[in-house]
């Protein structure tokens, strides 16, 4: 299955059904936990599903002798980072949970809309939060702080292993973020759980249909035997 046609899958897909199509291949810690919908005055996020690979960023904690402002000017940056990002990537960054330094403010996420980079995801914090929120990149994050990063933070890669809210985040993962959070999909799983997703959909949106009619959970949800030949009779009947 192609990039394109696994993004076209799993954008239709929310993170709930994706975390539950996960757990059924035997992975459960893969709800980026903190990363939530950056929107002021709002707690859910109201656009399209973002979802793209992972390119992944890495602090460590601060360190007098490295964090320092001059440090935005090394090789090893933030801004060459961003750089060094590909269109479509979401930006995933270990912040530790930190949440009194924010990594990126509002002209560094303006570059990254610029060079279209699909969302940035973080268990850290940003600043300049109307301005981020002006640029139009979608950002999943704990919070706000005025602080810049180096108060509190050191960046020593890009495109390495991370730990972003306790999930373990590979290089050209794949991620899917909504109102609900962001979840990782492994890159080795993602055609099989493309492909999965939309049956998975497919067979929730039934139940809820019978729930409206009155239907009661016990052999619904999950469905037994004789449901599942009633669904599998509807869906014959919708072809």
């Amino acid at each position: 299955m192609s990039d394109a046609a696994i993004a076209d899958a799993l954008r239709g897909v929310t993170t709930a059904t994706l975390t539950t199509l996960l757990l059924k291949h035997g992975l459960r810690n893969t709800w980026l936990r903190g990363a939530a919908p950056l929107r002021a005055g709002e707690s859910r996020f109201v656009g399209p599903r973002i979802v793209g690979r992972a390119f992944t960023l890495r602090f460590v904690p601060a360190r007098e002798d490295l964090a320092t402002p001059e440090s935005w000017s090394s090789p090893i940056s933030t801004r060459a980072a961003i750089e060094a990002m590909p269109a479509g990537c979401v930006a995933v960054v270990d912040a530790m949970g930190v949440t009194d330094a924010g990594i990126f403010g509002d002209i560094l996420c303006a570059r990254m809309a610029k060079r279209q980079v699909a969302a940035l995801v973080t268990d850290g914090v940003v600043r300049d939060a109307e301005g981020v929120l002006g640029t139009g990149l979608p950002v999943w994050c704990r919070g706000a702080a005025a602080p810049p990063s180096v108060a509190g933070l050191t960046f020593v890669a890009w495109q390495q292993p991370i730990g972003c809210g306790g999930v373990a985040v590979f290089p050209d993962d794949w991620i899917v973020a909504d109102g609900d959070g962001a979840v990782l999909v492994p890159a080795a799983i993602a055609a099989a759980i493309a492909e999965a997703a939309p049956e998975q959909e497919r067979l929730e949106a039934w139940i809820m249909g019978e729930i409206d009619a009155g239907a009661s959970l016990p052999g619904l949800y999950p469905p037994n035997a004789e449901q599942r030949a009633r669904y599998e009779a509807w869906k014959r009947g919708r072809s």
